[in-house]
């Protein structure tokens, strides 16, 4: 067991990527130890599954979305709706990332997609760099929370857990993340007196939506396709892929034959690199498991405890400090089949832990030095990564307050799956 993820952490020490410490440890101990004939099935039997097909249509759906106009329409949409209160620009900045989300089920599609023109109308208006940047990662976060989510489709494949479960369980926990960021933006501008937009009258607000209201149909197609039986969650992808086409071709016509192959060789390589990652965790789970690792694990934690609680805070406080250290979606690959178990002995709901481990993930990709979301805003904002990594760390307390809310009190995750499906 230390041998492998000696092995392993040496690996990334010395600033291999994760993948390829995955692959290289794993195929190490076949070789020494038999069975790397077993290597190749391993890995193809870790991709061969119908719900990870969602993940590369997601992925191109939420680009398309970026592309096609929709950014701009979200964004005045936000902005004629929150601009008038204190806080102005953070708030539409919020508001904007919780309706992109049902759009691209991607922290880093937002940040991206979002961050560059909501960095711009926050500095034409006075708001420093580091006010900017950090609201505009930290609003990120919704992302995966919200349905679609791309983390909750791979967590649901690993787990055994129905996506269509994870994805309502993740709307009131982004509604409460968005209220706690909406909260904090108030006290700062309040203390530093940034602008305020004048209110806008009922009928602008009204055109605003009009031009918004088909692209916020798609998180409706997505989820009342799902659970009204017509779609699973894979078709439910490719109909988000198919609607994002005709907004972009055919009603805001902003989507370019040469974009739109640009952007189907862009999922390519995204999907590549998740795929790589996927498969690459398959094989070192099945090292672990021939080691018995899970096992082993779970008898250490419950040496520990054997309260739910104090499980769910300690491998909080496990990922949070692994995060800031080693990217979220592989850690999230590499955690759950060594954690699922233990969650099942404990009694925990796995798509409560689910949500729980998402929101961790997320607040992983905020936190210096490894924060993704962090690398993302700083370049499409011209904002340096060192003024950014210290204006992030105020809004990770609203968030962490909202994450051990979620822990104490469980029926804020599970309110909706228990009574809609």
């Amino acid at each position: 067991m230390f041998g492998i993820f000696g092995g392993w952490a040496a690996l990334l020490a010395v600033g291999m990527p994760v993948a390829f410490t995955l692959y290289v440890v794993s195929i190490i101990y076949l070789l020494m130890n038999g069975g790397i004939a077993l290597a190749p099935q391993k890995i193809i039997a870790g991709l061969n599954s119908f719900p990870l097909l969602a993940v590369p249509f997601f992925i191109f759906s939420g680009l398309l979305m970026n592309s096609a106009g929709i950014t701009d329409k979200m964004f005045k949409f936000a902005r004629d709706l929150t601009g008038h209160f204190t806080g102005s620009l953070g708030h539409v900045n919020v508001m904007a990332s919780l309706l992109f989300s049902g759009m691209s089920g991607s922290a880093h599609a937002d940040a991206g997609g979002l961050g560059q023109l909501e960095i711009k109308a926050m500095r034409d208006e006075g708001y420093d760099d580091g006010f900017s940047g950090a609201i505009t990662a930290a609003s990120s976060v919704i992302g995966p929370l919200m349905p679609p989510s791309i983390p909750m489709v791979i967590y649901g494949v690993m787990s055994g857990a129905s996506v269509g479960a994870l994805f309502l369980a993740g709307v009131v926990p982004a509604l409460l993340c968005a209220g706690a960021l909406m909260l904090m933006v108030y006290a700062i501008a309040k203390k530093k007196g940034y602008p305020v937009y004048p209110r806008a009258s009922f009928k602008t607000i009204c055109y605003s939506f009009k031009d918004a209201a088909l692209a916020l149909l798609t998180p409706v197609l997505i989820i009342g396709g799902i659970f009204s039986g017509i779609v699973t969650p894979t078709e439910a992808a490719v109909v988000a892929s198919l609607y994002a086409m005709f907004l972009g071709f055919f009603v805001y016509r902003e989507l370019s034959i040469k974009r739109f192959v640009e952007l189907v060789h862009e999922t390519i390589n995204t999907s590549a690199v998740i795929g790589f990652l996927i498969g690459g965790v398959s094989l070192f789970g099945y090292v672990i498991i021939k080691e018995d690792i899970p096992l082993k694990a779970a008898e250490l934690f419950l040496q520990v405890t054997d309260s739910p609680l104090i499980f769910l805070l300690l491998v909080s406080v496990m990922l949070f400090i692994l995060g800031a250290f080693i990217e979220t979606l592989a850690l999230l690959l590499i955690l759950i089949p060594i954690l699922l178990p233990i969650t099942v002995q404990l009694g925990i709901d796995p798509v409560h832990f689910g949500v729980v481990v998402v929101l961790n993930m997320m607040l992983g990709i905020l936190t210096p030095p490894m924060g993704v979301s962090l690398f993302v805003v700083a370049k499409v904002g011209n904002i340096p990564y060192e003024t950014l990594a210290r204006s992030v760390l105020i809004f990770l307390v609203p968030l962490i307050a909202v994450l051990l809310m979620i822990i104490f009190f469980p029926q804020l995750v599970m309110f909706l799956p228990n009574h809609l499906l």
